[in-house]
């Protein structure tokens, strides 16, 4: 049986999604940063610096970050647990998508880490190439709004997780602040995709992007979606009038 999803706003069949998930970010790949800087006003730094401070990681800790895109996130970790000078933690980058891991590969030699200590492997987040109990800490910064199975993706995580491993995800939530919302769907749905035509010549994929948004779970409702996958002590932080939240849980 075809089994059906969203795409944005947008109703299609769960292959569709895949095939158009895929052409979005390859599509943006090499003026992503560029528009992530552009979008948040930069405060997407600030936002991945908060979750980099909340990391459990140790010096000898292995790390793996899932959707990693342009590689950001994965070279926080590596600061975090001070690789240049330890020589001893290890950071793994998956993506689904070729192009934005090859920017994150860039990124990575770019910022001076070899092959060992930090590598990057294509997967599908949701069938994840690793053995039970590996890593340290997963995390996943703006990515799993993008899944066609996010409660797959939360069964992955927890899989390869170490008991007491830590689980962090960043994602766009739901605004608390009064009347918050109101301006930020007015931006998100007037500016956004225009600033995307502008940056990157496609507006398409930055309407997904604003509509994907609008579709993924609310704080509570995701946080009983990554409690029902198994993992513990559970706790939600809103940044930004809660336009983004972190998430953390543990594999006990």
């Amino acid at each position: 049986m075809n089994q059906h999803t969203h795409f944005g706003y947008e109703t299609i069949s769960t292959h569709e999604k895949a095939d158009k998930v895929m052409g979005v970010f390859s599509s943006v790949a090499s003026k992503y940063d560029i528009m992530n800087d552009a979008m948040s006003f930069g405060m997407h730094r600030l936002w991945k610096y908060h979750m980099f401070s909340r990391s459990s990681l140790r010096p000898d800790g292995i790390a793996l970050d899932v959707a990693a895109g342009s590689g950001d996130v994965a070279i926080g970790l590596l600061k975090k647990m001070n690789v240049q000078s330890s020589g001893t933690g290890r950071v793994i980058l998956t993506d689904l998508n070729g192009p934005m891991l090859d920017e994150g590969a860039r990124r990575i030699i770019d910022a001076g880490y070899l092959p060992g200590t930090a590598d990057c492997i294509q997967s599908d987040g949701t069938q994840l190439p690793f053995a039970d109990n590996s890593f340290d800490s997963v995390t996943i910064a703006f990515g799993i709004r993008n899944f066609v199975d996010i409660d797959a993706g939360l069964a992955e995580f927890y899989r390869v997780l170490k008991p007491g491993g830590q689980f962090m995800c960043l994602e766009f939530s739901k605004p608390v602040l009064p009347l918050l919302d109101v301006i930020y769907d007015t931006y998100s749905f007037n500016v956004i995709p225009s600033m995307g035509q502008w940056i990157t010549g496609d507006r398409d994929s930055y309407q997904y992007l604003v509509e994907s948004i609008r579709r993924f779970p609310d704080q509570h409702r995701f946080e009983r979606m990554i409690q029902n996958a198994g993992f513990d002590l559970l706790r939600y932080e809103n940044m930004t009038g809660g336009i983004v939240a972190l998430h953390r849980g543990y594999k006990l």
